[in-house]
């Protein structure tokens, strides 16, 4: 999962990130409402996570926004403000959930879950052929043993056993895990598909990743 946030106490939002990070989503952090929008505009977030008071443009009015043009991104707001008028007009403004500072990382992460949570059950569990990804474990497997997957690692696997038989391009991969700000080159997501095929070889995959060339790369079942 690719989240956005925008919360201008700068120590604040490393640490937010990196809760993200150790729980394997990717992260882009932004400090103002103009910046938000900009990134938001760009539509590759699962969710955003907004401050309410940020300098030029606040949270609220970033939300506004976005669903005054129809963007029905899950947006949790993250605020000191913890009166009842606050959270109120919050929700009103189209926000899905209402998390007041100071927060614990669990209930956190957990409300997060529970907005991205579709309205029928998401399985936590991808397959595709003789594969499984846990998403709560994060544990790749196969009838033979099983892996517990890196960070990266399970981002891309995650994207792979979502969109299976389709070419998903280097571009695509770059912007969806490591985000427009990273100075990575975008070699690293051959360096990452050939850990995840020898992953795949020792488990006795019944799947492979396919280079298309020009193209990208699909999870296709071998024949």
């Amino acid at each position: 999962m690719r989240i956005l946030l925008a919360e201008d106490e700068k120590p604040l939002a490393r640490a937010i990130v990196k809760i993200f990070e150790k729980n394997h989503h990717a992260a882009d952090a932004v400090y103002n409402g103009e910046d938000a929008l900009s990134y938001l505009a760009a539509g590759n977030y699962d969710a955003a996570v907004l401050d309410i008071m940020m300098p030029g443009m606040d949270g609220i009015t970033v939300l506004k926004r976005l669903r005054a043009l129809g963007n029905p991104l899950p947006v949790l707001l993250l605020t000191a403000r913890a009166e009842i008028d606050d959270k109120v007009l919050g929700l009103d403004s189209g926000a899905n959930y209402y998390l007041t500072k100071p927060f614990d990382s669990k209930e956190l992460l957990a409300a997060l879950r529970a907005i991205t949570r579709s309205h029928t059950e998401v399985d936590s569990r991808l397959t595709f052929g003789n594969i499984s990804l846990d998403r709560s474990t994060f544990e790749l497997s196969s009838p033979s043993g099983s892996f517990r997957l890196a960070n990266k690692e399970f981002q891309m696997m995650e994207l792979f056993l979502s969109n299976p038989r389709r070419i998903i391009s280097a571009e695509r991969f770059m912007e969806k895990i490591w985000g427009f700000d990273s100075e990575v080159e975008i070699h690293v997501v051959w360096a990452y598909v050939s850990y995840l095929r020898k992953k795949l070889t020792a488990l006795g995959a019944t799947i492979r990743i396919k280079a298309s060339r020009n193209a990208g790369y699909s999870l296709e079942e071998i024949k």
